[in-house]
């Protein structure tokens, strides 16, 4: 075997995306393609079992959004999110870390995401696997009409659908322009003290030499996604991630479902994870990811693609 492929990680995690169960009849996108509800909690159990017959070299696990789907209803969308905990509860080798989406905030409040999620606190937070790594969790619905981390987001969320969307209907992108798409109610954006808190981070982990990985639920490179599945403020993040040359070495995202991947102008890449809830009964998608000196690499089983990814 070559030898860059035979030496020990570093560090190991699981990732997984987007399993957005509800108890509800199978369905389809609002582009047709066939969404599974019921059998994405089965498909997570699946992946749960797999982590942990991997033993303890998994650190941690990392969900990128999206635990339930807006289908759900909404007086069962607490008892749905505490059943997705639950399972996630069974990984038996470190800690879980939750990345809201689009669809935890169609029918639970940020307060009660607190309280399900055990989240202490915001839904941007950095920490650090192993010495020498950071992983730093972007909350892309800081400003959205879904529920925004404050009254004021709300109401500059909307401000800015109305400016930029003119259909009535603010989930379609119809008849918008290819780099305005992405002003859709679906979507998000980050605000000012999460862009100041990004930067003060990025230069505590150049000062100290750590490599950092992104992890957010709506990607933040157009090149790795669609349009209508880009964060609001997309350039202004990469503006912020761009000013320090050395640290950032992947972002990892959700939210498109078929997955994505690109390099950005810096030579950053970014991978856009595979969801759990378009996997029929019997396939799956969820990945391990090594961690080694001068990569990543993803082992992704079912849907989701394996890849390596050499820092810069």
């Amino acid at each position: 075997m070559n030898d860059l492929h035979s030496s020990r990680p570093l560090f190991s995690f699981g990732v997984i995306t987007d399993v957005q169960y509800a108890d509800v009849p199978d369905g389809r996108s609002f582009h047709g393609v066939p969404r599974f509800y019921r059998g994405s909690l089965a498909a997570l159990n699946e992946a749960i079992a797999s982590w942990n017959d991997q033993g303890s070299d998994l650190s941690f696990v990392i969900q990128l959004g999206d635990l339930i789907d807006g289908r759900c209803p909404r007086d069962q969308a607490p008892a749905a999110a505490r059943e997705v905990v639950a399972a996630f509860d069974k990984f038996r080798h470190g800690r879980v870390y939750h990345t809201i989406g689009n669809h935890c905030l169609y029918n639970l409040s940020r307060g009660q995401l607190q309280e399900i999620l055990r989240v202490d606190g915001s839904f941007y937070y950095d920490f650090v696997p192993h010495p020498g790594f950071r992983f730093i969790v972007l909350d892309s619905y800081d400003v959205s009409v879904l529920g925004g981390s404050s009254r004021d987001h709300s109401s500059r969320a909307m401000a800015l659908l109305d400016a930029k969307n003119p259909n009535v209907d603010k989930n379609s992108p119809l008849g918008m322009a290819p780099e305005q798409q992405r002003f859709v109610a679906f979507n998000g954006g980050i605000g000012d003290a999460q862009l100041q808190w990004l930067d003060r981070k990025l230069r505590e982990a150049e000062d100290r030499n750590e490599r950092v990985i992104i992890a957010c639920h709506i990607p933040i490179l157009r090149e790795s996604t669609y349009d209508d599945t880009l964060l609001w403020n997309a350039e202004e993040v990469l503006r912020v991630i761009h000013r320090y040359d050395r640290c950032v070495v992947a972002s990892l995202a959700g939210h498109k479902h078929d997955g994505g991947e690109g390099v950005d102008e810096k030579g950053i890449p970014h991978r856009v994870l595979e969801a759990v809830l378009e996997c029929p009964p019997g396939e799956n998608s969820f990945g391990r990811v090594d961690v080694y000196e001068d990569r990543l690499e993803l082992l992704g089983t079912g849907r989701m693609r394996s890849a390596t990814v050499f820092f810069r």
